[in-house]
């Protein structure tokens, strides 16, 4: 027995797939799992898009490369989550970004025409899937919307005014470290330290190693 099976066999998109069928495609090579050392390239900006893939263990980021080569993070993905969904059937099906794995994990490809007959014939999994696809490209776009051409300080203050209004409190916990938060808001480690020391002079924030209080 495939060892990935029951993680197939438990995603939202194929749950609606007799064990037979996720069986067959497995040995036929219509689903391929691939597995993913920390911190690799799944694709590079450019890439074509031509098949589908879900996050079965592990984590997948979304990232673009600055100007000095530096990787800053965009968007988030996790187990469950789909990959190439709303760019598989578009006229320009290439990966706008480079996708890459901060840690070790598995991802279930699907071939394209494999797909292609599956949406067609069951309208459980077409639903599965347009709903991954429009919640996706709405959190990718929203995403780069807010990072893509805003300054530093911009980025910041987008992201505390966020967690400001998720933990309901002007002084924001920190529970990651200064590089996952440049990372998370499309920074570099340095030009974040720089501009929260800028933003602390101009009287906008206090800040200690824990967490950051907007004035």
């Amino acid at each position: 027995m495939n060892p990935y099976q029951n993680l197939i066999e438990n995603t939202t998109l194929l749950n609606s797939l007799s064990l037979e069928n996720i069986r067959l495609y497995l040995a036929n090579g219509a689903f391929k799992v691939q597995t993913y050392a920390k911190n690799s390239i799944v694709h590079f900006e450019g890439d074509s898009c031509f098949k589908l893939e879900i996050i079965l263990t592990g984590k997948v980021v979304v990232a673009r490369i600055d100007e000095s080569g530096n990787l800053l993070t965009i968007a988030e993905f996790y187990k469950d989550d789909i990959l190439g969904g709303n760019l598989m059937f578009s006229k320009n099906p290439y990966y706008p970004m480079t996708t890459t794995t901060p840690e070790e994990s598995v991802i279930l490809e699907i071939e394209k025409n494999l797909l292609f007959n599956l949406l067609s014939e069951s309208p459980v999994i077409l639903k599965a899937y347009l709903e991954f696809v429009a919640d996706h490209t709405f959190i990718l776009g929203d995403k780069i919307k807010h990072y893509v051409n805003k300054t530093i300080r911009e980025c910041v203050l987008g992201y505390l005014e966020y967690e400001s209004k998720h933990q309901k409190s002007n002084k924001i916990i920190l529970n990651m470290t200064k590089q996952t938060l440049a990372d998370k808001i499309g920074v570099q480690r340095t030009s974040l330290s720089r501009e929260l020391s800028k933003m602390r002079n101009d009287g906008l924030i206090e800040y200690d190693s824990k967490s950051i209080t907007i004035l």
